[in-house]
């Protein structure tokens, strides 16, 4: 059998051993455990979008374990212990996925965004503590509606990929990661689902590219996260496990599936999640 290169999206051997290694994996998990077993699925779920599109998948990943698993009969997760597993499925999912698409990374454009988003993000939740947080949701929760409008109106008029680096302005890129890390950093959210929209459509970058972008900041701060909430104890280890055991071969795939779809309708994908998100974000603010 010929197998290509993951950059056009065809499958590798090592990519069908890893997918088919964690399913299987996780088909053991689920006989052990059956708890552990829903985890997995809904790991997989997560992380499968975010290789798909490049979000994160934390604001999918914590209503699902909120409210899934009591609605199907297991016991209920607290919130602080949600948000310390999800952050653990958020980075492996992201590095699965940009793993997988490794040949659309542009480390220039990963560090113009990347660095500012990161410094702004920590000064932001800083200044959070002196600021109404409704006020702030509002603020998110409006920006995540006009990125889903902008994303979904515009979604057939995406840059064209084109071999060699991205070109993008690199201060507008800055700029960007600067604005985007600071509303994330005061919200308390990861803020991919509105850096890809302003990768898309401000700095006109090719969706692919920008996909692999997001994924590579999300996992390099996804990661920082599980540090500090692993040094502070807050990571319940066997629970975060049956999240990783579908994160991995969720992200591989979603990449897959990403890597032969069409580019407007990954932007519809995306201009959906963003929109939804949205609605959700109105919804706690108003109720």
């Amino acid at each position: 059998m010929t197998v290509s290169s993951d950059a056009d999206g065809t499958l590798s051997r090592t990519r069908v051993l890893v997918i088919a290694g964690s399913l299987g994996a996780s088909v053991l998990l689920a006989a052990a455990d059956p708890f552990l077993g829903l985890l997995a699925i809904l790991g997989f779920a997560g992380a499968f979008l975010s290789g798909l599109i490049g979000v994160g998948g934390a604001i999918v990943m914590i209503p699902l374990l909120l409210y899934v698993p009591p609605a199907v009969g297991f016991p209920s997760l607290d919130f602080r212990t949600v948000a310390a597993i999800t952050i653990v499925q958020v980075a492996v999912a992201s590095t699965a996925g940009a793993i997988g698409h490794r040949g659309r990374v542009d480390r220039s454009l990963v560090i113009a965004i990347g660095v500012p988003m990161t410094v702004a993000s920590f000064l932001g939740a800083i200044a959070s503590a002196v600021v109404e947080p409704v006020v702030l949701e509002a603020v998110f929760a409006t920006m995540a509606a006009a990125a889903a409008v902008l994303t979904l109106s515009r979604r057939r008029r995406t840059a064209r990929d084109q071999p060699g680096p991205v070109e993008f302005d690199s201060r507008a890129a800055a700029g960007l990661g600067a604005g985007v890390g600071a509303l994330a950093g005061l919200v308390g959210a990861g803020g991919a689902f509105l850096l890809i929209p302003g990768m898309l459509f401000g700095l006109r970058v090719p969706m692919r590219s920008a996909v692999a972008a997001s994924l590579v900041v999300v996992a390099v701060a996804a990661s920082a996260g599980v540090v500090g909430k692993a040094v502070t104890g807050q990571i319940d280890w066997p629970l975060a496990a049956g999240l990783v055991a579908g994160a991995i071969p969720g992200g591989l795939l979603g990449t897959v599936v990403s890597q032969r779809t069409k580019v407007e309708h990954l932007a519809t994908v995306l201009g959906i999640v963003v929109g939804l998100v949205a609605i959700r974000m109105w919804i706690e603010i108003l109720t």
